[in-house]
């Protein structure tokens, strides 16, 4: 069963465009069977042994398996009307949701996993960066990280150095703002929304929120699932599959810092579904 802090949160459960309107669907959340329809004008049900609460935000359907505290989080940006808004791609990676989310915020990776795109030797330091809990926002967010990519987005036409934010809002939820290369103000939204199918599978659904007149939706949509493509192994390599919060499990680097907030707030909030709590 999952904690009652992962049972009252709102789960994405899939992409509003890729499922066809009118016809029930099938899907599983935290180990639970779920039907659930998708009806016009952006309303859909969701039932398990009962009706579930359900809400569509940012392309997606929403549901809890308990009774929602609170809202789902605000991205501003995803109003904004001159952005590339859709769902990348969903999919299915054996690993616990805290796994995955850890897995996206991690920098180090980027060079050896993601050689040419995202990073490349020598280019492989993490340099200093700040993370700050917020327990008035109640999430995590690491700011002024920093790293050379050689192609970092389908607008960009050579290589440079971007600066990311990290902001984690939700348990299972993860968000990326990066540098646009349309617009120096401003900056590019990348999501992972994670649906927890057991302690150990997931369904990653990726938001792509993004400032870029130059490409197509395939192009950009090819782009993310590459990106996810060359993560999936490595994810699915990981051991144990759920994450530890006990700091002493696994060594951390400076490059952790984001990671070991992360930790140390879900175990203040008390989650143990696809974790190994701390003793």
């Amino acid at each position: 069963m999952p904690d009652p802090t992962t049972a009252n949160l709102w789960h994405p459960i899939a992409a509003c465009a890729d499922t066809p309107v009118g016809t029930p669907q099938r899907t599983t959340l935290l180990d639970t069977p779920i039907t659930y329809t998708l009806h016009g004008e952006g309303h859909a049900t969701a039932a398990s042994s009962s009706m579930l609460p359900v809400l569509i935000r940012y392309g997606y359907i929403w549901t809890s398996l308990g009774t929602p505290t609170a809202d789902l989080f605000d991205i501003p940006e995803y109003a904004e009307p001159d952005r590339r808004r859709f769902n990348a791609a969903s999919v299915s990676v054996h690993v616990s949701a805290p796994r995955a989310v850890e897995n996206f915020l991690d920098m180090s990776h980027f060079p050896f996993v993601h050689t040419g795109i995202l990073g490349a030797e020598p280019h492989t330091e993490v340099k200093e960066y700040d993370v700050e809990t917020s327990a008035e926002r109640d999430e995590v967010l690491a700011t002024r990280c920093r790293f050379f990519q050689p192609q970092p987005s389908t607008a960009a036409d050579q290589g440079a150095e971007v600066e990311y934010v990290y902001r984690v809002p939700h348990p299972n939820c993860a968000i990326l703002y990066k540098s646009s290369v349309i617009d120096e103000t401003r900056r590019d939204v990348i999501g992972i929304f994670v649906q927890p199918v057991s302690q150990e599978r997931v369904r990653a659904h990726m938001l792509v929120c993004v400032l870029d007149d130059r490409s197509d939706d395939e192009t950009i949509k090819r782009f993310q699932q590459t990106v996810f493509g060359q993560d999936k192994p490595i994810l699915e390599n990981q051991f144990p599959k759920r994450l530890p919060l006990d700091p002493r499990a696994e060594s951390p680097v400076r490059a952790d810092r984001v990671s070991i907030a992360y930790r140390r707030w879900l175990s203040a909030k008390g989650i143990t579904y696809g974790v190994i709590p701390a003793a």
